[in-house]
């Protein structure tokens, strides 16, 4: 399917080069292998908001077409919470925890399908396929149920077994593997390639991300059409972060945020089980080597070798944030912690960002006066058996 260049209010080019791509059927850029973006012009402060409650509201923003209805299942809008008592804890001025296991498929998976969905239905094609951790599978279920449009899920059998029933259960194909996602995603690539359907994984399809920085605008305007000093996220595949940070950009760009406003600073937390992203931070690199032999029971952050690692190390370098780790053992600790402290079913990616942001303040990485957002990225029950 294509479309004419002044039917869609966006453009489709990549994060590195700017290359042009046709904003249908296209995955990463041609000339450089990086991700593509979706850009627009930007929306004036002021510009009204979308009459509903979910990630949409922030339509004039997002990649879609006039009188279009997205495919949405109620996402977004979680809630932002502060809790003085957990600041205390971990050493900061202000902790406000953004709970997206409040989603539907209980991740914030769901944002970003939601927006891949919208435009693969727009294409017209005949199925879609993704390579999983977890979530993603869950969610591209669901969405792809909504949407009637087949899927085909692969997911190393390591996955949480309730995640794995959710993929089952909502009628997408689930092909379990031996090994990581970085397998899932070959052979992803491979039956896309055999069957025409539309690979949909983790920044080689350029619209999920735009689902993701819904989160951005949501923190910008829960406080009050304003940033925080840092934001700390918990960092597989990446687009999460990423997400958030173009969103700031285009509020900055349409004049949304107080004069002087800058991005936060970024705080991308991993298990030291899988670092791939934090060992090129530390390092100086430019761009990450795969981390051969991932292992973490927290099962969204079992990514190897991400395709935004490019991106995210030039966006922390640009916003002054940093990389870290934290051990299996820290991040069960810190999980159950959030939880108590809260009454927030955290899910071990929570748990993680957690632990980071705590050393990352012991350290002096991290203000002792710095307001913070730290992101639990799904629920607890999605590991439980």
């Amino acid at each position: 399917m294509t479309l004419p260049s002044d039917a869609a209010p966006w453009r489709l080019s990549c994060s590195a080069c700017d290359t042009e791509s046709p904003i249908v059927g296209a995955s990463i850029c041609k000339s450089c292998g990086q991700p593509l973006f979706a850009r627009y012009a930007p929306v004036p402060v002021g510009t009204p908001l979308a009459p509903r409650w979910d990630a949409w509201r922030y339509s004039p923003f997002m990649p879609l077409l006039a009188d279009e209805a997205p495919v949405s299942l109620g996402e977004g809008l979680t809630p932002l919470s502060e809790f003085q008592a957990l600041a205390d804890a971990v050493g900061v001025r202000r902790l406000w925890i953004k709970d997206e296991g409040q989603n539907p498929t209980a991740s914030f998976k769901a944002r970003g399908m939601s927006a891949a969905v919208t435009r693969a239905r727009g294409a017209g094609v005949p199925g879609l396929v993704v390579p999983t951790a977890g979530n993603a599978g869950a969610a591209l279920a669901a969405y792809g149920a909504a949407a009637g449009i087949p899927v085909r899920v692969f997911a190393p059998a390591t996955t949480p077994r309730p995640i794995l029933d959710t993929i089952e259960a909502l009628g997408a194909t689930l092909i379990r593997i031996d090994g990581h996602i970085g397998d899932a995603g070959k052979l992803a690539i491979a039956y896309a390639a055999e069957t025409g359907y539309f690979n949909v994984s983790t920044l080689r399809e350029p619209y999920r991300v735009e689902g993701m920085k819904t989160m951005g605008f949501e923190v910008a305007e829960q406080l009050g059409w304003r940033v925080p000093d840092v934001i700390v996220y918990p960092t597989g595949g990446g687009e999460g972060t990423i997400g958030i940070w173009k969103a700031i950009n285009e509020l900055l760009a349409g004049g949304w945020l107080p004069t002087g406003s800058q991005q936060p600073a970024y705080v991308v937390a991993q298990a030291a089980g899988c670092a791939p992203i934090a060992r090129a931070f530390a390092a100086g690199h430019s761009k990450a080597e795969p981390w051969v032999d991932p292992m973490t029971y927290a099962s969204g952050l079992r990514v190897p070798s991400p395709l935004g690692d490019q991106l995210l190390l030039r966006i922390l370098r640009e916003a002054g944030g940093v990389a870290a780790t934290a051990t299996e053992d820290a991040i069960r600790t810190w999980t159950r912690a959030l939880s108590i402290a809260t009454g927030i079913d955290a899910a071990p990616e929570g748990g993680c960002a957690l632990s980071v942001l705590r050393d990352a303040v012991t350290q002096g990485t991290i203000a002792k006066n710095s307001e913070v957002v730290l992101f639990n990225t799904g629920a607890g029950a999605s590991y439980r058996v």
